[in-house]
């Protein structure tokens, strides 16, 4: 299955408020944004199906990768829900997402594929490059501009605890592993292990 190119606002209005997907926010007199109509039912497939979908859409996954993480946190010790979101969060499109480079993720995944980004001055064009403690993240200083413009048009982000941010030289840094406490996404990642566990 491809990555998503669909409306966003459709997905949030089913999902509910997904920053990473786009920085809109819905509100609808109804008040149901994310939720399943009063009196109905809900299954407990459609429960971790929705926890799932929402994971795969905040950090642009699609199936088969969303898949490899998992197995890749099966397989470690500890808590497979807190080790699944840690390799998620130091992806190099969500950590530019993170220090406030672009207004959602796949804006960042852009910038990577289209060269501007430099991880320790190597040009790296891989969204999915797996972060380091110590990686220095800085930007191609022809299309700096493009960097000055969306972080004109977002809003400004909290950078996390675990990432460090200079605004004049456009440099970021990865201070160490991120915690599952410091992750502001209300997802349960336990239900997304629940949903692929005949698959692992």
């Amino acid at each position: 299955m491809s990555r998503y190119r669909g409306p966003r606002t459709k997905i949030i209005r089913r999902l509910g408020t997904l920053p990473g997907l786009t920085s809109k926010i819905l509100e609808l007199e109804s008040g149901y944004i994310g939720q399943s109509t009063p009196n109905k039912k809900v299954s407990q497939y459609r429960i971790r199906l929705e926890e799932k979908q929402k994971l795969r859409f905040h950090y642009g996954l699609t199936e088969r990768q969303l898949l490899k993480y998992v197995r890749i946190a099966r397989k470690a010790k500890g808590s497979t829900g807190q080790i699944l979101s840690q390799p998620l969060e130091m992806r190099l499109d969500n950590i530019i997402f993170r220090l406030g480079m672009s207004p959602t993720i796949p804006g960042a995944r852009q910038l990577v594929n289209h060269r501007h980004i430099l991880i320790n001055d190597d040009t790296v064009d891989i969204p999915s490059y797996n972060c380091e403690p110590k990686d220095v993240i800085t930007v191609n200083n022809r299309k700096e501009s493009v960097i000055i413009k969306n972080m004109d048009s977002s809003r400004k982000p909290k950078v996390p605890n675990h990432l460090t941010f200079d605004s004049i030289r456009f440099r970021g840094s990865v201070n160490q592993t991120i915690d599952r406490e410091c992750i502001d996404l209300k997802i349960n990642e336990l239900l997304v292990v629940e949903y692929y566990s005949r698959q692992v």
